[in-house]
């Protein structure tokens, strides 16, 4: 913003310097970038912050400096000229959306005389940045220069049946700008509007159908407050950006419209430029009271810290032209309708700031005991499940955003929970317009790129949150644990490459579950998973409580991710892994006396699980059996149909004493019996 000097100086005695005066309105939040020498004139360049839109008026800016200085503003007075006609007589306004524009005012002017404008004003105007275009439309510059309230001229006489019509746009409607621009228009645009044709945009730029030029004999002038939302909404879809679309989006003076108006008028009439008709047509169907703000002067000395008295208070507010009356422990603050920006408390306390001076302001260093940061026992349980499974696994991190055909490609049923989403109002795109509510489609994903990039052999693990919806609140947020394994482990010269099957990412679990704390937990077979092979896939319960799942992926499902290998994967919550860890025991004596292994190779019917083979053996064995080894399964020649042969390494040992093979045999016979008795397993 460009402001000349000689042109505040009007409104305010200034008797700094330009350089003073730059570091006084710097000091308050008015940054001043430099000064410029122009036609024997200091001009100021100032920045203005987003709401401080008030002070694009020299009026308002002078206000400010008034404030500053303890001079007095003097705002002109207006004095017109009329005729003894009435503006009523000439134009009917009529606003349709009274929520988009609240006041519309207009004054008609006979008689207009097209002509270069004086050089004081056009000296003026150009220092301010503006370049004079003739008397008429440098009023209307100067007048929203002066004021912060832009104002537009219209060819009375191209103003069809003598009507004004404040109304939205005909969606397609069309209508050519000043710049020559014929431009279409949405029904979210608000125009002004003739009897049949839109003649202006609201708040941004008129069209050329009702342009003034040297033919005009009579002009309609108007002065309106716009919704700032309506107009930045316009300008930015349009990509037009004007000096008045500006003003209005950071919000103009409702109470400053008839005013701007009539000092329009008064300098028409100054510069002999026209005729003006008695009278203002004005609209006001906005008007809403004043905003009144309860100031607590302690309030201002506790959230500052500083000590100034209710008086000074009200001396700085009443200075920025807020009026102020003392109640009791309190100040009653009427906000001035230019201030827009002043909503709350704290927005009065900021004004008294500025003006106490922010330099005036001691620093003080915030007192209070330093306390050692540290986790919780849950973040230290989630961490510690991160370390404990990169000891086997690479970590992925995924986005929480997938594509919500993605639960589709897992062949879920339409009702499945897991299809209860949290949607993102303004994604990235399609592929990314949902929250997870499993780790799944992610993980699957990451395989597809993997393999795509010839990355064949991959064992992956991610910590990660899924969302479900609640109504009325944020979503909930849960933390699962995810892993997948693809292809086989690296190849070592001591041991061979293996597949990384189901049964190798269960060993995988097992281990990680043992050093996490969780034991006694269950593998139950589960068939009827869509996402997984109905042969291949458990369930893991501790007690009552479902941990999750582990199942190779089904076929279909791999054709719809455009997976080529068998995939393995497992999705674990980690709130009830959480509930069910108990600390490990860390030493374990080292044993005196010596074990006996004893192999055991059994015969059990083929739809017994391992499992329940393993529990057999665990409840029969008692506490000399410190290990159970399942080392081969075997079907086919030398075993009877509906059979299966499962090896078993046993090894006992006592901590009172060195085990003899007769009370090894015991163990072993009672263990054989319960088999038999519980599965029907026979020794082979």
């Amino acid at each position: 913003m460009r402001v000349p000097l000689e042109w505040l100086k009007e409104y305010v005695d200034i008797e700094l310097s330009a350089g003073e005066l730059a570091d006084k309105l710097t000091m308050i939040g008015i940054t001043a970038e430099g000064i410029e020498k122009m036609a024997g004139d200091q001009v100021l360049i100032l920045e203005l912050t987003p709401n401080r839109g008030d002070c694009y008026g020299l009026i308002n800016l002078a206000r400010e400096v008034a404030a500053l200085t303890g001079k007095t503003i003097r705002i002109p007075e207006v004095k017109l000229g009329e005729n003894q006609e009435d503006a009523a007589d000439y134009i009917r306004v009529d606003i349709a959306e009274p929520e988009l524009c609240g006041r519309y005012a207009a004054r008609v002017v006979k008689n207009i005389n097209i002509a270069p404008s004086p050089e004081w004003m056009q000296s003026r105007l150009l220092r301010a940045g503006v370049r004079p275009i003739n008397n008429i439309v440098d009023v209307t510059n100067y007048v929203m220069l002066e004021t912060n309230q832009p104002l537009h001229a219209f060819d009375y006489e191209l103003l069809e049946d003598a009507h004004i019509v404040v109304r939205r746009a005909d969606r397609g409607e069309k209508m050519t700008t000043l710049d020559d621009v014929e431009r279409e228009l949405d029904d979210d645009m608000l125009v002004i509007a003739d009897s049949n044709r839109a003649v202006a945009l609201a708040g941004v730029m008129g069209g050329q159908n009702s342009e003034i030029n040297e033919n005009t004999h009579t002009m309609l002038l108007e002065s309106a407050n716009f919704a700032a939302p309506s107009v930045r909404k316009t300008s930015r879809r349009l990509a037009l950006r004007t000096e008045a679309s500006i003003r209005f989006e950071k919000g103009a003076d409702p109470e400053g419209v008839v005013y701007a108006i009539n000092r329009a008028a008064q300098l028409i009439d100054q510069l002999g430029a026209g005729e003006v008709v008695g009278g203002v047509v004005d609209e006001y169907p906005g008007r809403k009271p004043l905003r009144v703000i309860n100031l607590r002067p302690a309030r201002v000395n506790w959230l500052l810290g500083t000590w100034i008295s209710a008086a000074q208070i009200k001396e700085y507010l009443e200075g920025l032209g807020f009026p102020t009356s003392e109640k009791e422990n309190r100040l009653e603050v009427t906000v001035p309708s230019y201030r827009p920006d002043i909503e709350l408390e704290a927005d009065l306390i900021e004004e008294v700031a500025r003006m106490y001076g922010y330099n005036n302001i001691g620093s003080t260093l915030p007192r209070g005991s330093i306390t050692r940061g540290g986790l919780t026992p849950r973040q230290q349980f989630q961490e510690q499940v991160a370390q404990e499974l990169s000891r086997f696994m690479n970590e992925m991190i995924n986005y929480s955003f997938i594509n919500p055909r993605s639960f589709d490609w897992l062949r879920l049923e339409a009702d499945d929970a897991l299809r209860n989403v949290v949607r993102i109002a303004n994604p990235l795109s399609e592929e990314q317009s949902v929250m997870r509510t499993t780790l799944v489609p992610g993980m699957l994903d990451t395989v597809s790129r993997n393999l795509a990039r010839r990355n064949e052999d991959m064992a992956l693990f991610e910590v990660g949150a899924v969302f479900y919806p609640r109504e009325d609140d944020l979503p909930v947020e849960d933390v699962h644990i995810g892993g997948v394994a693809a292809g086989k482990t690296a190849v070592d010269w001591q041991e061979p490459s293996i597949d990384m099957d189901f049964f190798y990412l269960k060993g995988i679990l097992e281990d990680f579950l043992a050093r996490v704390g969780v034991q006694e937990v269950r593998f139950e077979p589960v068939s009827d998973h869509p996402t997984f092979h109905p042969g291949r896939t458990a369930r893991l319960c501790h007690g009552e409580t479902r941990l999750g799942l582990l199942g190779e992926i089904h076929p279909q499902v791999l054709d719809n991710f455009e997976i080529k290998k068998r995939v393995c994967a497992f999705e674990l919550a980690l709130e009830p892994l959480f509930q069910a860890a108990r600390p490990r025991r860390m030493v374990e004596e080292i044993a005196r006396y010596p074990a006996l292994v004893r192999d055991l190779a059994l015969l059990v019917p083929e739809g017994v699980a391992a499992e329940v083979v393993y529990e057999a053996i665990q409840a029969a064995g008692g506490e000399m059996l410190k290990q159970i080894k399942l080392f081969d399964v075997y079907q086919g020649a030398q075993v009877p149909g509906g059979f299966k042969s499962m090896a078993y390494a046993l090894t006992f040992r006592s901590a009172q004493e060195t085990l003899q093979d007769e009370q090894v045999n015991e163990f072993v016979q009672s263990i054989l019996s319960e088999l038999e008795r519980k599965v029907g397993a026979k020794l082979r």
